[in-house]
């Protein structure tokens, strides 16, 4: 399984902006995805997960009621829209997939096996 990660950008504050994950080698149907990201000097956090089978859903503090995360198995592909941005929202977005199935712990860094290389985001006036 392999990820890509697209769609990031500048943008100002306040702006939107959607990030895609689109799979190949494999179907991500049943797959958990996560959405994470990197500000520089700061630790990896998730943003938000989405999980392959009971469809659980998490939102980190920092990003509810901003961000969507919803999939499209027919694209085989997995969003993350960001409405609302913030400076703070500057950072390297991954996706990231474990599965077939449900991890234990929703947008745990260590729960998931796959990860993308990233793409840039920058909230910037």
């Amino acid at each position: 399984l392999q990820l890509v990660e697209s769609g990031g950008g500048l943008v100002q504050p306040g702006g939107s902006l959607r990030l895609s994950c689109t799979a190949s080698g494999a179907s991500l149907d049943n797959y958990s995805i996560g959405w994470f990201r990197q500000a520089p000097g700061k630790e990896r956090e998730g943003a938000s997960c989405i999980n392959g089978r009971d469809g659980k859903i998490y939102y980190g503090d920092a990003v509810k009621g901003r961000f969507t995360i919803s999939r499209d198995n027919a694209k085989n592909t997995v969003y993350l829209q960001m409405n609302s941005l913030k400076p703070e929202d500057t950072a390297v977005y991954y996706c990231a997939a474990w599965g077939p199935g449900d991890v234990q712990n929703l947008c745990i860094i260590w729960e998931y096996d796959y990860w993308g290389q990233g793409t840039q985001v920058t909230v910037s006036s």
